[in-house]
């Protein structure tokens, strides 16, 4: 009886952080108000002839290897219709190499995405960016067109509404301005060393 005790209230247990862990993944992050309008002020340089997608990360973050990795499957799909930009968020008192992750190396490894630093976040401001792994994409007018998360959830791969729909808006099957759920860690957290959220750990497929 002890026995049978002890395994239902262990099973308890793994149903509860397995719940738990479900909800976490699921749950989006702050997109803040992003601008209709390219901001003038801007140094994130907008293309003149092609749509400008611009996505802001925090260097330290696991779930966003899946965003990049969604974000190299939408060049490899839209080649040539789109420039890209990854902007890597370095929080004020964080040390100088803070940047320096494997996920600031997955995105530059991305053909055709070009890589910087956002030093104090200041661009990510001026785009109201809040969460790791958000994504805007604005036409050569400055109009605002996406804006939002590439994946289903925290760190998961695979068929999302918001690929689905930025490749749809690229490839001309859509003129209507979207809007999609975020998932990942906030760009803003409270950091002061190195480690904070943790090593961003995986693999980019090429």
């Amino acid at each position: 009886m002890k026995i049978m005790i002890a395994a239902t209230l262990w099973l308890s247990v793994i149903v509860a952080c397995m719940i738990c862990i479900v909800g976490y993944s699921y749950t989006p992050g702050d997109t803040g108000m992003t601008p209709i309008y390219y901001p003038k002020d801007s140094q994130v340089a907008l293309d003149a002839n092609r749509p400008t997608l611009i996505m802001f990360a925090h260097p330290h973050c696991p779930c966003t290897f899946a965003s990049i990795n969604e974000l190299a499957r939408l060049m490899a799909d839209c080649r040539g219709r789109l420039t890209a930009q990854v902007w890597f968020v370095k929080n004020d008192g964080t040390v100088r190499d803070w940047t320096d992750t494997d996920l600031w190396r997955a995105a530059s490894a991305v053909p055709g995405v070009s890589v910087h630093r956002d030093d104090g976040g200041v661009e990510a401001r001026r785009f109201q960016a809040r969460t790791s792994g958000q994504t805007m994409l604005y036409g050569p007018d400055g109009q605002l067109l996406f804006h939002g998360g590439i994946t289903i959830s925290r760190g998961h791969e695979g068929d999302s509404p918001g690929l689905d729909d930025l490749e749809a808006i690229l490839k001309g099957q859509s003129i209507a301005q979207v809007e999609t759920t975020v998932f990942g860690c906030p760009l803003f957290a409270s950091c002061t060393n190195r480690n904070c959220g943790g090593e961003a750990l995986g693999n980019i497929k090429q």
